[in-house]
C-alpha cells in the first residue's frame, strides 16, 4: 500500500479473498497445503485467462493477467528443475511397480501429494506418462 504498487495490492488481496472464501464455505482453517491449492489454482485460472486474451486480440488484458501471475507464483514453494522431476518420477515408479499406462493414476496419485506446490502437475504427468508408455 505504502509503495503504491495498485496491480500487487489487487493481487494480494484476490489471493487473501480467495483463502478467505475457502475457509468460509469448508468451515475450516487452511493448511499450508491447501493454502497452496487455492494459490495453484488461481494461477491456473489465470494462464487460461492470458491464453483467452491474447486469442481475442486484448494484450492489455492479456499484460494485466501476466502482472498476477508473477505477483502470485512469488508465494508458491521454491519450484523443482527437470532432474529432481525425473527422479522424483523414476522413484515412485519403482515403488508402485508400474508398468504401464494402467497404473498412471496411482503413480501421480503418490506424485500429487510429494510435489504439492513445488512442480507443475501438468508436466510431471507428461514426464510419467512418457515414461510408462516407453
Amino acid at each position: 500500500m505504502r509503495a503504491k504498487d495498485a496491480a500487487r495490492l489487487s493481487a494480494i488481496r484476490l489471493l487473501l479473498a480467495a483463502i478467505k472464501q475457502r475457509e468460509v464455505d469448508e468451515r475450516v482453517e487452511l493448511d499450508d497445503a491447501a493454502v497452496v491449492a487455492v494459490l495453484e489454482k488461481m494461477l491456473k485460472q489465470r494462464r487460461e485467462s492470458i491464453v483467452q486474451f491474447e486469442k481475442a486480440s486484448r494484450t492489455d488484458l492479456a499484460e494485466a493477467e501476466k502482472a498476477e501471475v508473477r505477483v502470485l507464483s512469488a508465494y508458491l514453494p521454491a519450484q523443482m528443475d527437470e532432474a529432481e522431476i525425473q527422479r522424483e518420477v523414476n522413484s515412485v515408479i519403482s515403488e508402485t511397480g508400474a508398468a504401464g499406462a494402467k497404473d498412471l493414476g496411482k503413480v501421480m496419485a503418490t506424485l500429487k501429494t510429494r510435489l504439492a506446490g513445488k512442480a507443475d502437475m501438468g508436466r510431471v504427468s507428461a514426464l510419467v506418462k512418457a515414461k510408462l508408455a516407453g
